[in-house]
């Protein structure tokens, strides 16, 4: 049964809670991909077979996954420009542009990262993410732009995991909200789930419920009936940024989801074209999973961002 398995293992370091979850927790899988792996018979405890995801095994607990090779991907490679920051053989950054949804899924079967990736590196991928998401490690939205790193090893797949999981990873973003956030620096915790009222979005719940969010934001630079906002992020759950700003008061121009923008900026917005959340993944820093070195990278703004910027300056 080890022929062709990625083997993760460990121990369970909080007791009491589900099965699925904690496994998600130590492995950086989804619950979902865990339950799927229980019920192929794939998931053992003290080197016995378990198939319940709500089982609630003790700390200290031994644990194997056997993640078994990705079957031959759905997606397409395709001939996709791609902006490079950095590349080995065992991973890859990307600094993604808005509008490049990052892995096929219903809607969107092509054209995204994840086709443009098998084609660069000719399908040298991670499997563990499966064959949708082969190398995909973490994700940004669609229409944010910014810093991603992929796994082309399953080593280097399961290190950057780890390094997620634990919230070790560096990560900064730069967002353009409505008004001017008073104080200017502070620290937003609220949990995050699917919205109860409407699935496509995300909302903060009630503790018990979601997933603890962590966000620290700091203005750097008042404009005229909005700011230019550093968020960094503890944990990184769906839509967190917007979902957190939001939250206080001050949603990220542009968002169609989380936020109105301002009638004031309107004219601005149109007259730019300016269609998405202002929002940019600017740092991305981690820990080499191979050869350990801090590896760190910064993106500039893109254009669209800018124009904004100085549109904005204008007003104030």
């Amino acid at each position: 049964m080890n022929g062709g398995n990625s083997i993760i293992s460990g121990q369970v370091t909080d007791g009491g809670q589900r099965l699925d979850k904690a496994l998600a927790e130590a492995s950086g899988l989804s619950r979902e991909r865990v339950k799927a792996l229980m019920g192929e018979g794939r998931v053992l405890l003290d080197g016995k077979v378990v198939s319940q995801p709500s089982h609630k095994p003790a700390a200290g607990t031994s644990f194997e996954i056997r993640v078994p090779e990705a079957a031959p991907a759905e997606a397409a490679a395709q001939d996709i420009p791609l902006t490079i920051v950095f590349e080995d053989e065992h991973l890859i950054v990307i600094d993604k542009p808005a509008g490049l949804v990052v892995h096929p899924a219903a809607g969107n079967l092509d054209g995204t990262l994840v086709n443009a990736l098998l084609h660069h590196c000719q399908e040298q991928l991670s499997g563990i993410g499966g064959v949708a998401r082969p190398g995909i490690v973490h994700r940004i939205d669609k229409d944010t732009s910014g810093l991603l790193v992929v796994a082309k090893t399953d080593k280097a797949h399961e290190g950057l995991a780890a390094q997620f999981a634990d919230h070790s990873i560096e990560r900064a973003y730069l967002a353009v909200v409505a008004g001017h956030p008073l104080p200017p620096a502070g620290t937003v915790r609220g949990a995050i789930a699917r919205s109860s009222t409407n699935r496509k979005k995300m909302a903060l719940v009630e503790d018990g419920r979601g997933k603890h969010a962590t966000t620290h934001f700091k203005t750097l630079e008042r404009l005229g009936g909005a700011a230019l906002v550093e968020c960094r992020l503890e944990t990184g759950r769906t839509h967190q940024v917007r979902v957190h700003m939001a939250s206080i008061g001050h949603p990220l121009l542009g968002d169609p989801v989380y936020g109105r923008t301002p009638p004031r900026l309107r004219p601005i917005l149109h007259e730019l074209h300016f269609a998405r959340q202002a929002l940019h993944a600017a740092v991305l820093g981690f820990i080499h999973p191979v050869s350990g070195a801090a590896l760190r990278f910064e993106s500039p703004l893109p254009a669209d961002m800018t124009g904004l910027l100085v549109e904005l300056k204008g007003t104030s």
